[in-house]
């Protein structure tokens, strides 16, 4: 049995936060850095020496022997360099161990290796790193020893955001700024902040290290290009919240372990639906942090998966046939003294602040689906987005019933005047209690649910960065805001002008509310009906970025310039082109290296043994069968494998941007399927000692 701990003695435990700030530096030191992460108020050089010392000097007693800025540039995942603490030697031979206040709150990666779409070009080297001091330093352990990291955001020279973080916190200042003028027209003066929240869930595949290894296409793109499904799937649903296998646990426990000290809040682990598939969940934390507590939650996974022998696969898609993985953004807006403003409380139809608040959102998630579809945008996701296992392409609001009946109030007589209540749930034993039951079901078909007090994003790719999609819904309910109170702070009479305003969102953009079967046929009809877009993939999604409408919004709200929005667009064009051209070169070095190899090899076997059967004066009616089905399936192979080498060196060689990454979707990715299916068809029949990978079953249950 494993030693036995207290959560409580070592959550923090590697982290430069409050308690420790307070213990560690002088009064005034401590509250001018209070402020700087409340107020916003400008740090002096002075102070950051003072800040840095102390945390160089608490990162050595953890072990630290280099401190790093830990960014996000715009490849998806983190960046880092380290440097060591010391200083140039002393005459004695000896060295000093230091850190500045400028090295703490300043640093110069260069910015021309990372993607800028165009924003720096080669010789246009410089960029800065800068603190974001409203997200703890905390020191990682792992096979390099001890690290300070540093949490920052990555501008170039000229100033443009090259990362994720800086258009987050952008974007978090302009909904701060909006909800404050909201509450203040409800008569609140004591709330000094509104930040958003945000909890994202996590899901994981962990399949075997050692069987990972065989596989190319796992070790090239994070996903199996080929493989036939076993003959059991998810189809039992006995995997989903079943019991955690041994060797899992043993590995979610060191998961926990590793980020409970770094002070992320991992909360909830269970199996999810698919074999081999898991998820972690966290408790929420401002917008900011949660998304590098997120980065940290997917680097810990991989780094813990190696260390049990095991690989985690964050890929959206890693298996055909069974479910893939998403991250559900689950977001909500809360004040500094605790009100959340999505909460409806027991009787919603009474409250006016909400409901406001409610309609804004409806608004903004009408008005701006493209967007906020773009944001879910990743080339696995094309794979999982409409396929009845993660929410349709197509943006809706899931209310429940409790709230659509009050919707429909207002819509239908112009006020509401009652709240369906819960009531109980009776069990039928008597042993049992009865239950208190929530006024409305939940909908896990649904890409933007409700779900009591905050709404859940449920599109969001596995592997993503949760940024980009809080930038989103950050900047769009900002916009809703900002457009309410324009009106309400002109009105003579508040409480008629608030009235009238809730019941104009509520019927302008009720087509957006829908609570049914997001997986049905029906839906997609209706939602047609209803003019909602119904954007299907990465490339066409993309577009929306750079609308009119999407750049008046960013740069009125100062989260993106035009310029900003524009890189973005051509990065993730280029990205997708890439993707996708590494998918498919992957292919063609598996086909023709592996698998037509193999298969010949077995052909000629049959054959032999054809010749053998027949020679002895026995019926080879069987093998001469199988040997024409082989052979036909090997030569279907071959004509899709000429054919997808012909396509991709096609895309290969145009020019990148849009028109590039659409060929590849339109043209490149039929190809990769022609090519998958007949391999697909070949494992089913040739021996499985001949063929040359491990199979789906190897993978998904044997780990």
């Amino acid at each position: 049995m494993s030693e036995a701990f207290n959560v409580a003695d070592i959550f923090g435990e590697d982290v430069f936060n409050d308690t420790v700030m307070q213990e560690r530096l002088p009064k005034k030191v401590y509250k001018d850095l209070k402020k700087t992460i409340e107020e916003g108020k400008e740090l002096d050089l002075a102070t950051a020496d003072v800040i840095a010392h102390e945390m160089k000097e608490w990162a050595i007693e953890k072990g630290a022997t280099h401190y790093t800025h830990w960014f996000q540039p715009l490849t998806g995942v983190t960046a880092e360099k380290h440097d060591s603490f010391i200083s140039a030697p002393l005459e004695s031979g000896k060295v000093l161990m230091s850190f500045s206040g400028k090295e703490l709150i300043k640093g110069e990666p260069d910015a021309s290796s990372f993607p800028s779409g165009g924003l720096r070009a080669t010789f246009e080297a410089r960029g800065y790193t800068a603190w974001d001091c409203t997200s703890p330093a905390f020191v990682r352990h792992d096979a390099a020893g001890a690290t300070l990291c540093i949490p920052t955001a990555f501008c170039s020279y000229t100033g443009e955001a090259l990362d994720q973080k800086t258009p987050l916190l952008r974007s978090m200042e302009a909904i701060n700024e909006q909800s404050i003028r909201l509450l203040r027209l409800f008569g609140n003066t004591t709330s000094k902040k509104v930040t958003p929240s945000v909890g994202p869930e996590q899901e994981y595949f962990l399949v075997d290290a050692e069987k990972f290894l065989q596989r190319k296409d796992l070790i090239y793109t994070g996903r199996t290009l080929f493989g036939a499904m076993p003959p059991k799937g998810q189809e039992l649903d006995d995997h989903y919240f079943g019991t955690i296998r041994q060797r899992i646990a043993g590995f979610m426990k060191d998961v926990n372990i590793e980020l409970w000290k770094v002070g992320v809040s991992a909360k909830t682990q269970h199996n999810e639906v698919a074999p081999a598939q898991h998820e972690l969940a966290p408790i929420y934390a401002e917008a900011n942090v949660a998304v590098d507590h997120n980065h940290l939650v997917m680097q810990t996974l991989k780094r813990v998966a190696c260390q049990h022998g095991m690989k985690c696969l964050l890929h959206e898609k890693p298996f055909a046939g069974v479910n893939g993985s998403g991250k559900h953004n689950n977001w909500s807006i809360t004040t500094d003294d605790g009100k959340n403003l999505l909460d409806p409380g027991k009787t919603p139809h009474e409250n006016i602040q909400f409901l406001l608040v409610l309609t804004c959102i409806l608004k903004a998630v009408d008005e701006h689906a493209d967007l906020l579809r773009e944001s879910a945008a990743d080339p696995g996701n094309d794979h999982r987005l409409g396929a009845n296992e993660a929410p349709p392409a197509i943006i809706s609001v899931f209310l429940g019933e409790q709230l659509e009946d009050v919707l429909e109030q207002l819509i239908s007589t112009g006020s509401a005047t009652h709240s369906l209540k819960g009531g109980k749930l009776e069990t039928g034993v008597r042993t049992l209690p009865d239950l208190a039951k929530d006024a409305t079901d939940r909908n896990r078909t649904s890409p933007f649910a409700f779900t009591g007090n905050k709404f859940e994003f449920r599109m969001v790719g596995s592997r993503d960065s949760v940024a980009g999609p809080n930038v989103v819904l950050n900047t769009i309910v900002a916009e809703a805001f900002a457009e309410a109170c324009d009106v309400l702070e002109k009105a003579d009479d508040f409480q008629t002008a608030v009235h009238d305003l809730i019941k104009k969102y509520a019927t302008e953009h009720q087509k957006v509310v829908f609570n049914g079967n997001g997986y049905s046929d029906e839906w997609v009809a209706e939602a047609k009906r209803r003019g909602l877009p119904n954007i299907k993939s990465m490339v066409e999604a993309i577009p929306a970025l750079t609308t009119e409408k999407s750049i008046a919004m960013f740069e009125k709200f100062k989260v993106f310039t035009k310029a900003e929005l524009e890189s973005r667009a051509e990065i993730k064009f280029e990205n997708y082109s890439k993707a996708i051209n590494i998918e498919a070169r992957t292919m063609i070095d598996m086909a023709s290296k592996q698998f037509v190899p193999a298969v010949i090899k077995y052909t000629k076997s049959l054959a032999d043994t054809v010749v053998a059967v027949k020679e002895a004066g026995a019926d080879a009616s069987v093998q001469a069968e199988l040997l024409t089905e082989v052979s036909a399936l090997l030569a279907e192979t071959k004509k899709a494998l000429v054919a997808l080498t012909e396509v991709t060196d096609k895309a290969a060689a145009m020019e990148e941007g849009e028109e590039q990454a659409r060929f590849y979707h339109f043209d490149v990715v039929p190809a990769m399927e022609a090519l998958r299916a007949p391999v697909d068809k070949l494992e089913m029949i040739v021996d499985k000692e001949a063929w040359p990978m491990p199979s789906y079953g190897d993978l998904i249950f044997e780990v």
